[in-house]
């Protein structure tokens, strides 16, 4: 698996550039490429926020304008710079591209009788579905993975692209459309605790995790002799002591922080997975929930933190159900000990449960996400968190006076005149770290934008493509982004018009995966009468890639150094 950053390491080869532009009739003087990347001007973020709006029945709502939405920077309104509306229910057909390049001699001819293919369509939605397998009962994945099933079987758009995890690790289902496979993996599915039960209410004495913390590492007494009077009654022996039951509750204590930090520390995985995918990325933990004590609070935090700044979305769906209180649980084992005992464990274990479910809140809610719960429709559950909202805004602002301290920063999105309408957006976001090196920022906007499928026209940017076939599966793919530029902001000195273009083009194949990419900085310094006379014509820049046979959906950003503005637009080819 090809990982995001290893993008980054990417140097464009500068001969084949430098006799594209020679091509062009420009010279070296006034139009060059340099192997290295070039020294950016440090810039502020402009900050991307996505925000789901619905009415009372739960339904995205779509009519909305920028004059109606009011966003505020730690308590600071912020002017709204960039304001958008995505549709990505809407499937995107990409028609396969063949541009205006002249055809090349090795080109092999279309197969005669052929049937066309039908035109790809454009992955631009992408669902992990985490089950939390260590965690879980038997019948409670039963039924999630079920309800999973049909809603893939019978509610995946073609714009769509699902991964099955597991908490455990032991099933992994990467992105793809083949409902057969996921269908297949969804079936694997079973409950795979890693302490072998301990603390679920069959153990003598019976200590759950959360009542070992309170005994370990709180020194609640009161958890202490309840656990003592539990294991005298559930061993008949009288003359237990309380260093025995200190031994079984540091063993409770060791087994639940492995299945926790186990299950937190796949969740990180899987964030940092899904956030190299491009378009919009969520995740649906299905899970009963978690303790987590506060002194482990970071692993989570490690969660939330990254999904916030890769703006990918967690929703979670409480596998239970409908379900009751652990204290009025006939399926569970009634402690020994007596009618105190049994309330006394009947509270710890109550608190316990509302402590696994602050978890299932936290991490929806900070990301953006939804929480289901409380409710046995586990089908509609999926449906609503994995399915993407019909209508969403991106919001984007440039806050003010940003000071480059790493630190996180509340967001309040709010409608102005709300009239029954809600507002799903995530909490915040994290500033710069200080003394990052120059151009860090630029290359991280390039990055993400890459990884994203928002078209921005901020420089009139057309993208075309052709290819040819060098051999049975081999093939060369080039790449050309006409860019117009009388929009550009050139920087006067010397006589020219300087400016830096960085371009990148990048494949992915049809289910989002990254397959390539090459990065081009070209540098100008035109004169006025060059600078006149290719006003009208732009400039073409053009990449090419040595692939194999298959379809590629193909991805062009392209950013100034000088006026900081982006361009970027997708394309699709199928090389037969």
């Amino acid at each position: 698996m090809k990982l995001r950053s290893l993008f980054l390491l990417l140097i464009a080869g500068p001969l084949a550039f430098a006799q594209q532009v020679a091509a062009q009739g420009q010279s070296a003087s006034e139009m060059e490429t340099k192997e290295a990347p070039a020294k950016f001007t440090s810039r502020v973020n402009l900050v991307p926020v996505t925000v789901v709006v619905r009415d009372r029945q739960g339904h995205a709502v779509g009519n909305l304008t920028k004059e109606d939405f009011r966003l505020l920077d730690n308590g600071k309104p912020q002017v709204i710079s960039r304001f958008s509306l995505e549709k990505p229910g809407t499937p995107v057909v990409l028609q396969k591209e063949a541009g205006d390049l002249e055809p090349q001699p090795e080109a092999k001819p279309p197969v005669a009788g052929a049937a066309a293919a039908p035109p790809p369509v454009l992955a631009d939605h992408f669902v992990a579905y985490l089950f939390d397998d260590i965690h879980v009962k038997t019948e409670d994945i039963m039924r999630a993975r079920d309800a999973a099933a049909r809603v893939i079987a019978t509610s995946m758009p073609p714009a769509e692209r699902a991964a099955i995890y597991t908490t455990s690790g032991h099933i992994v289902q990467e992105f793809t459309d083949d409902k057969a496979k996921l269908q297949e993996t969804l079936a694997r599915l079973q409950p795979a605790p890693v302490a072998g039960g301990i603390g679920h209410g069959m153990d003598c004495p019976d200590i759950s995790y959360y009542m070992a913390d309170r005994i370990v590492n709180l020194n609640d007494g009161q958890a202490l002799q309840v656990a003592l009077i539990n294991y005298q009654a559930c061993s008949g022996n009288q003359f237990a002591t309380t260093q025995e039951v200190l031994g079984f509750a540091e063993s409770a204590l060791n087994a639940g922080e492995h299945e926790t930090r186990l299950a937190t520390s796949v969740l990180v995985k899987v964030v940092r997975r899904v956030a190299g995918m491009p378009g919009q990325r969520n995740i649906v933990l299905a899970s009963p929930g978690f303790f987590v004590p506060f002194a482990d609070q970071t692993d989570v935090t490690d969660a939330i933190n990254r999904a916030i700044k890769a703006n990918v979305i967690i929703s979670t769906l409480d596998v239970r159900g409908l379900w009751t209180l652990p204290g009025f649980d006939a399926s569970r084992p009634t402690p020994a000990g007596g009618p105190q005992v049994l309330n006394m464990v009947s509270q710890y274990l109550q608190e316990e449960a509302q402590a696994q479910e602050f978890v299932m809140e936290d991490l929806a809610h900070s990301t953006g996400g939804d929480w289901f719960h409380a409710n046995n429709d586990l089908g509609d559950g999926f449906r609503r968190l994995g399915t993407a909202p019909e209508f969403i805004y991106v919001l984007a602002f440039t806050p003010e006076n940003l000071k480059s301290d790493g630190k996180f920063h509340k967001l309040q999105i709010a409608l102005r005149e709300p009239k029954g309408l809600s507002v799903q957006t995530r909490k915040g976001y994290y500033a710069p770290q200080h003394g990052a090196v120059a151009g860090d920022q630029a290359k991280q906007e390039i990055e993400d934008s890459v990884f994203s499928r928002e078209v921005i026209k901020d420089i009139p940017l057309a993208v075309r493509t052709q290819f040819f076939r060098s051999g049975d599966v081999d093939a060369n793919l080039s790449v050309v982004a006409q860019l117009d530029i009388r929009s550009l902001h050139y920087r006067k000195g010397e006589g020219r018009n300087n400016d830096t273009l960085t371009i990148v083009s990048a494949l992915f194949d049809l289910n989002g995966n990254y397959v390539a990419g090459e990065q081009r900085d070209l540098t100008l310094r035109l004169k006025d009468e060059t600078l006149e006379k290719r006003l009208d014509s732009g400039i073409k820049v053009k990449t090419s890639f040595n692939v194999k046979v298959g379809s590629y959906v193909v991805r062009v950003v392209v950013r100034d150094s000088e006026g900081e503005m982006m361009a970027s637009d997708n394309t699709a080819v199928e090389i037969q």
